[in-house]
């Protein structure tokens, strides 16, 4: 398989800190991969710099065969790469349905959007019954689940995924997971970014490990799971 996202050598400085050097990681078509890495190490800015919405001071990003270091953030989305960003961004005043029309700003006739509507209610039937509610007003787990369901209505090729369970329960964890799997299994090759090591690594095809905003270690997610520097690091011994 041919790679559909390839970073190459990427700096990024906000300011004088000197927050990724040299990364470079490669993402194939149909593939889940984990970045993971302690609070700091330079995840999310890997994934900003990825949409565009940081600038970079060195290397290249190339997506789908083209390169888009330089393209806008919305030109990304256009060309079939969407962010599911940290802490799920939904739009707590306007009704769940409302914040699904907004991720379906590329769907060219209503007919398309209603489409992407439907398919995200089968996906997520508990969307479907609250979808006249604020999205403020639904739980966590709900928001996330919202979240995920935003950034597919514009039928992507490559998911963005940064920190999908952060501050969920055990059982809704669960059921991210799962649908991150599903998603996979429909075709949609995915970036995640998690700081639930192990979880990510059950799941993943291959990973890299970011420390300082290195990449200190890569490989296949089982091979990462047995190594040893991983364990005590990541998977707690």
């Amino acid at each position: 398989m041919e790679s559909l996202l390839e970073v190459e050598d990427l700096e990024v400085y906000y300011g004088a800190i000197h927050a990724l050097h040299a990364v470079s990681i490669h993402v194939k078509a149909g593939e889940i991969v984990a970045l993971v890495g302690a609070n700091g190490a330079g995840k999310t800015s890997l994934m900003h710099a990825v949409m565009g919405q940081i600038p970079i001071s060195g290397g290249r990003i190339r997506f789908d065969g083209a390169e888009i270091s330089g393209q806008r953030t919305d030109v990304r989305v256009r060309r079939g790469l969407t962010l599911v960003p940290e802490g799920r961004r939904v739009f707590p005043r306007t009704d769940v349905e409302d914040n699904l029309l907004l991720g379906a700003w590329t769907r060219h006739s209503r007919a398309e959007r209603t489409e992407s509507l439907e398919e995200m209610y089968e996906r997520f039937p508990r969307l479907r019954e609250r979808r006249r509610q604020p999205a403020g007003t639904l739980s966590g787990g709900e928001q996330q689940m919202l979240s995920i369901a935003r950034a597919l209505m514009s039928k992507p090729n490559m998911l963005l995924l940064d920190e999908p369970s952060m501050g969920l329960a055990p059982a809704v964890v669960d059921r991210i997971f799962d649908i991150i799997e599903e998603v996979k299994r429909d075709g949609v090759t995915i970036l995640l970014v998690e700081q639930n090591a192990n979880r990510a690594l059950q799941i993943a095809d291959r990973g890299y490990c970011l420390e300082a905003g290195r990449i200190v270690m890569e490989g296949s997610a089982s091979g990462l799971r047995d190594d040893c520097r991983v364990k005590e690091a990541y998977l707690g011994g």
